[in-house]
């Protein structure tokens, strides 16, 4: 089947299934789905229906049982694990609950690590890490490691992070879990003009649906399927059938 042009990630038959113990739990049952280049996805749906599961497959971090998951066109299980490595790196951006900022480190620091790991020279890292934070209103808080800043601002910077390398997709788990209200709508304004001004892919896992109603697309799962897709709207969504099967296998 011939990938549609405007495809970012398309996943076509997915399973994977985990161990615990003598147990055997289906985390994902034969899931087919697709996102445009461009779009705002929010996978919603009850504890243990496979939100995260589907993400970490979608973004390679994961291994899956069964099916295929394509990023622009290139089936993941073709690339090595280096070249893995290397494509999420060049591409992909991750925001995560738990922040994961090294505590020893600046806001500065955080953020140009991605860059010195991957062997950009430290003033030219520095310069596009300042730039990053710029971006996302902490200029004036580079210099100040994470223990002094808020959890709004430990997530700007953690956003700040993920875009450094302008990927065009960014993955975000739970991005405002850990925030209060006024930190989580600070967190869906920036994530929402970044995706509008830069044309980037976001896709991300959510319970709140006042986080997932800010997506172009809310898409339900239960029981490691996907039970519906719809636009949101008025603390609702509505089911778009015509968007419902972007995948046709």
């Amino acid at each position: 089947m011939a990938m549609r042009l405007d495809i970012a990630i398309e996943a076509v038959g997915l399973r994977k299934t985990y161990a615990t113990g003598s147990a055997q739990v289906a985390a994902l049952r034969g899931v087919d789905f697709a996102v445009s280049r461009g779009e705002m996805v929010a996978i919603m749906g009850p504890s243990g229906c496979g939100k995260t599961t589907l993400l970490n497959c979608l973004s390679g971090l994961d291994e899956f049982d069964a099916g295929e998951v394509r990023i622009a066109g290139t089936p993941l299980r073709d690339m090595s694990d280096n070249e893995r490595t290397e494509y999420r790196a060049r591409h992909m951006g991750f925001v995560f609950q738990v922040y994961n900022l090294l505590p020893v480190l600046s806001a500065a620091e955080n953020v140009e690590l991605p860059l010195l790991v991957s062997g950009v020279r430290t003033g030219a890292a520095r310069k596009r890490a300042l730039a990053a934070l710029d971006a996302v209103g902490l200029a004036e808080w580079a210099r100040h490691r994470p223990a002094e800043m808020s959890g709004g601002q430990r997530q700007r910077v953690a956003v700040a992070r993920a875009l450094i390398n302008n990927p065009e997709i960014v993955f975000a788990d739970e991005p405002t879990g850990a925030l209060d209200s006024a930190a989580a709508d600070d967190i869906m304004d920036l994530l929402c003009e970044l995706n509008e001004d830069r044309g980037q892919t976001v896709v991300m896992v959510t319970h709140a649906l006042e986080v997932g109603e800010r997506a172009n697309r809310i898409v339900r799962m239960r029981d490691g399927r996907i039970e519906g897709s719809g636009v949101a709207y008025a603390g609702a969504y509505a089911p778009d059938e015509n968007r419902e099967r972007m995948v046709h296998p």
